[in-house]
């Protein structure tokens, strides 16, 4: 199984949104109520908001045989904003994958940190990666207040993660 990393095209907007929302309802009530995650991702779907949002970042989107399966976006001082694996796709290495691609970029433009407000969920998943927790953050979606982690990783020449 090849995973291809590409840049989003506007056509990739109604599935990349579907993937947000898949995977945020996807999440363990353990981690997050079903109050928390229905603020976090509202119903009914927001696709025309959700266009404007990623034509306004530089989002790059994983792909399975043709298929996008992925997404992730990182502002350009190295703040990751967004990576989500469509839930029928997770732990195949699709985040893994986002992720070093999100790095090498990193080093590539000289970046010495990158942060990022991780769930609970992904909160594991970066500390697999070297990110260290800052502080617990608060924060107020659709009158709902979620808690996620203010994480960073300092960055070295040696390259990205393998």
């Amino acid at each position: 199984m090849e995973i291809k990393i590409r840049p989003y095209k506007p056509l990739d907007a109604w599935r990349v949104t579907d993937i947000f929302y898949n995977s945020v309802h996807a999440i363990d009530e353990r981690f997050y109520s079903l109050q928390e995650i229905n603020a976090w991702a509202q119903l009914p779907v927001d696709y025309l908001g959700w266009r404007q949002r990623l034509d306004a970042h530089c989002v790059h989107v994983a792909e399975i045989d043709g298929e996008v399966v992925g997404f992730a976006a990182m502002e350009p001082d190295g703040y990751i904003d967004w990576i989500y694996t469509h839930s029928d796709f997770q732990r195949r290495g699709v985040a893994a994958a986002l992720y070093t691609f999100l790095e090498r970029q990193s080093l590539d433009r000289g970046l010495t940190c990158l942060t990022v407000h991780a769930s609970h969920v992904a909160k594991p998943f970066f500390e697999q990666r070297g990110f260290v927790s800052l502080r617990e953050n608060r924060v107020e979606r659709n009158g709902v207040v979620l808690s996620n982690w203010v994480m960073e990783k300092a960055l070295t020449g040696g390259g990205a993660e393998r």
